[in-house]
């Protein structure tokens, strides 16, 4: 009978517990039985924090409050300046900066090619008004033809598509040859998705690879040369005066943009009008003046012939 007691007694303690659990969290027989909950321990925590936000503040010395009014007006009393001080003058009152000064800042900063002039015939990163980009709504960019001197000629666009994921890609590939007619000439290459764009990205890529053609006083070569580029191959020859270019696809663009008037010239392998193209540039490097031979040697020009 004791022990039926005792059991009642336990069961109505635990429910009263549940029920009541911040009142019997703080007595002492719950404790004794771990019937307290998550409550009581934020309850303990949170009853420290108190006790150390009070202590910390209690050591805040306030004194210097004591004899401020904080409804008086404070008067903003700054310290005086010295004897040899000079204010410095204001932004608006020097004088205006005048555009070689700009330039000049902005090369300091970040180097020639913000300073307004070109490296091998490209404007195409410089602070001039030579290439101004031209945007509206609904439109693209557009760019204005660069007026250096040199004239362009398109050798060949055609179609390229890049195997992708979702399929094939169609881009556009243009070659261009550009020159001054007066012993400068590059070759360039480019790609895009329209053939605009493409014509303008190979006429840059040309201006950054220009190089000079040695000619005569009867625009002709100085001697005979050949030229090899991948699976290409070109043979270039000296004409008489009144001969004219008797050369063939883009061997003959690129002898007519650097102004030779009188040569033969000959593709001997392959047909790729790009490798042509280089390889007559790589001939036309291999060549040298006579003066520059007789310079190298140290004996005058006379002697080259005997």
């Amino acid at each position: 009978m004791a022990a039926t007691v005792t059991a009642s007694t336990l069961s109505s303690v635990s429910s009263l517990s549940i029920h009541t659990k911040h009142r019997l969290s703080l007595s002492k027989p719950i404790r004794s039985f771990s019937l307290y909950s998550k409550s009581t321990q934020f309850i303990s925590l949170s009853s420290r924090s108190t006790a150390i936000t009070r202590a910390q503040s209690s050591d805040i010395d306030t004194t210097f409050f004591d004899t401020v009014n904080p409804e008086d007006d404070i008067v903003f009393d700054p310290p005086s300046p010295p004897e040899d001080f000079v204010p410095p003058p204001y932004f608006d009152e020097g004088p205006m900066e005048t555009e070689e000064e700009i330039a000049a800042a902005y090369e300091e900063l970040y180097g020639p090619a913000y300073s307004g002039e070109s490296y091998l015939g490209s404007d195409v990163y410089v602070m001039d008004s030579k290439v101004k980009k031209t945007t509206g709504f609904g439109s693209k960019g557009k760019k204005e033809k660069i007026r250096d001197g040199f004239e362009e000629r398109v050798v060949q666009v055609r179609r390229v598509t890049k195997v992708v994921k979702g399929g094939k890609q169609l881009h556009f590939r243009a070659i261009v040859v550009v020159g001054d007619k007066q012993g400068q000439v590059g070759v360039g290459v480019g790609k895009a998705k329209e053939v605009i764009a493409a014509v303008q990205k190979s006429a840059v890529n040309a201006r950054r690879n220009i190089v000079t053609v040695p000619m005569t006083k009867y625009l002709t070569f100085p001697h005979r040369s050949e030229g090899d580029y991948g699976a290409a191959k070109v043979m270039l020859r000296p004409a008489s005066p009144g001969t004219g270019v008797i050369a063939g696809g883009a061997v003959r663009i690129v002898l007519e943009m650097a102004g030779v008037e009188n040569a033969l010239g000959k593709q001997l392998r392959s047909k790729n009008a790009l490798n042509n193209a280089r390889a007559t540039v790589v001939a036309v490097q291999k060549m040298k003046q006579f003066q520059d031979v007789a310079r190298e040697r140290g004996i005058p020009m006379e002697e080259l012939w005997k």
